[in-house]
């Protein structure tokens, strides 16, 4: 497969007050590297606060990284302003929160026509192209929908539209950021299948931000476990999930619900304590105040990512867990 985009040593910084007069950085994410290929799903899953939600942003250029380099179709496009019209053209998200991401004083028409207006569109290729997007995400008849207003449909419907807002400008690369967390769980199978049908359709590539390792198993083909902005391990989904060498990676695995009823008392390895503070992390590997596993070289030396069994693993015993 092409190569669409990679982001290579981001690191993106918030600046927060400290006391009268210093500032100090707030590392949301701090030196991660990920590729994108043409028709591939990566998953970013992680803790709330991990940084996912910053990076994917980061990706798409909505916030600048303090240094790393963002490579969209081989050309480095971290700095390049000059054509941020057309890469955000080709470069589009999708909002967790369908109600809040959609402005409720106007129409779906109006809501699907204006990225288009900001791209001088024509009004002939306008009305075909909204009319072939709200198809393409299966709102039925199409033109019933164009009157009517956010506040009017499901949330499943909302979330239906935001994809259709997007896939207007005919991107090839996409933002997922948690598109089915804030939907009915019947509507969010149905969600992702579309997604899936429409990657294919279209070649998009896909980041798929989670807080949901069950959906990133299901919905994508590698994926890379965030913690405290960082990446912890990453390589194929399957690979990964089916046998985590990470004790973050295996901690929320263990965290999903098991259907199975004869299995609901088994003993789970829930992570104790909380994630660090960005603004002053943990010496040494950032999980190991909450590690089971840490030792006294853990809270000193920070791991690096290195390949083992077909990933890559930021942990100095990872042999240890390697099944």
């Amino acid at each position: 497969m092409t190569e669409l985009i990679q982001l290579e040593d981001i690191r993106t910084y918030f600046f927060v007050r400290k006391g009268w007069f210093g500032r100090v950085p707030l590392k949301a994410v701090d030196g991660v590297s990920i590729d994108i290929d043409e028709r591939e799903t990566v998953a970013v899953v992680g803790e709330s606060g991990s940084g996912k939600t910053t990076l994917g942003r980061t990706a798409i250029k909505l916030l600048k990284p303090v240094s790393g380099k963002i490579i969209f179709q081989g050309e480095d496009v971290t700095n390049n302003d000059e054509n941020i019209k057309e890469f955000r053209r080709q470069a589009q998200i999708i909002f967790q929160d369908p109600f809040t991401s959609l402005n409720p004083h106007m129409t779906i028409e109006q809501i699907i026509n204006e990225p288009m207006i900001v791209h001088n569109i024509d009004d002939e290729e306008k009305k075909k192209r909204r009319l072939k997007a709200l198809s393409d995400v299966r709102l039925l008849p199409s033109e019933e929908y164009l009157p009517k207003y956010p506040h009017m449909l499901s949330g499943g419907q909302r979330q239906r539209v935001g994809i259709a807002r997007s896939l207007v400008l005919e991107p090839v690369f996409i933002v997922a950021d948690e598109p089915v967390s804030m939907i009915d769980a019947s509507s969010r199978v149905e969600i992702l299948l579309l997604l899936g049908e429409l990657q294919k359709k279209y070649s998009m590539g896909i980041m798929y931000i989670t807080h949901d390792i069950a959906t990133a198993k299901y919905f994508t083909h590698n994926i890379g476990v965030m913690y405290a902005g960082k990446i912890v391990e990453n390589g194929s989904t399957l690979d990964v999930l089916n046998n985590p060498i990470h004790p973050y990676t295996s901690a929320l695995k263990e965290a999903v619900p098991d259907p199975d009823p004869n299995n609901r008392l088994r003993f789970r390895n829930v992570i104790p304590g909380e994630p660090p503070n960005p603004i002053d992390p943990p010496p040494g590997c950032r999980f190991h105040p909450r590690c089971p596993c840490a030792t006294e070289k853990c809270s000193k030396e920070e791991p690096a990512l290195r390949d083992i069994s077909k990933r890559r693993v930021a942990c100095h015993y990872a042999e240890k867990f390697l099944k």
